[in-house]
């Protein structure tokens, strides 16, 4: 069996969420960060023939790179990683699931207060500017019918951010401010269909894979409704 490289890219992107995994029989791999607040779905182009878990993925990502087009070969307890000719072979045991952090249940989605498109320019912008400013989170936030991504620091009114206006799908009377950390927003390049809910999780749906994220929203974040004379914020906890 050999990996293709679509593959090994999930594999090195799941790694800076969580460097255990456990491959299941089939073409699905999930992955969950050690903080439980990012889950990863991936259907990918090979079948697995059986269970086994990696302790260390970014180890196992560096195996493949011993050998020219390596072929891996599944045993009981290891799977053999080899070159072309079989004349270079790596013997890589297998963990035990109990060592590891993994995804226990399938995420359920609920019903998006907030949808839009994050292309992959207004990801790199939002990253970039993210570097740039030394700021940690991205503010999601409506007015006058726009929507508005802003790289912030949340808890200093004061300080520089960068924002961007693009389309999106809310509620016309409801008033939010969704927080992520960027330092979750560990997803592909790639296109993106973003749903946001109050219940604080966040879904990205990839556009041309099928690949997926769930990304809980900071316990800052507040969704609320404006009535004829008031408005009512809540304020949401996981």
């Amino acid at each position: 069996m050999e990996l293709s490289e679509s593959t090994l890219q999930v594999l090195r992107n799941f790694s800076g969420i969580n460097q255990n995994l456990l491959i299941k029989s089939g073409s699905n791999i999930k992955t969950i960060s050690e903080a439980r607040n990012v889950v990863a779905t991936a259907d990918v182009t090979e079948s697995f023939e059986k269970d086994f878990g990696i302790y260390d993925l970014n180890e196992f990502i560096g195996v493949m790179g011993l050998v020219d087009a390596p072929s891996l070969k599944f045993d009981e307890d290891f799977v053999t990683v080899s070159d072309s000719s079989g004349r270079s072979k790596v013997k890589y045991f297998y963990a035990a699931e109990e060592t590891l952090t993994t995804p226990t249940k399938d995420v359920t989605m609920p019903e998006a207060d907030v949808k839009f498109v994050l292309d992959n320019d207004t990801l790199n912008k939002l990253k970039k500017a993210a570097s740039t400013l030394g700021h940690s989170e991205v503010s999601i936030k409506a007015k006058d019918g726009i929507l508005s991504l802003s790289v912030v620091e949340n808890q200093n009114a004061t300080s520089n951010a960068f924002s961007i206006d693009i389309d999106g799908e809310f509620k016309q009377d409801a008033v939010f401010n969704f927080i992520i950390s960027i330092s979750n927003l560990k997803i592909l390049p790639g296109d993106y269909e973003v749903e946001i809910s109050s219940k604080l999780i966040t879904q990205f749906k990839n556009k041309e894979v099928p690949l997926r994220y769930w990304i809980a929203l900071e316990k800052t974040s507040t969704y609320g409704v404006w009535h004829v004379r008031k408005f009512n914020p809540t304020k949401r906890s996981c």
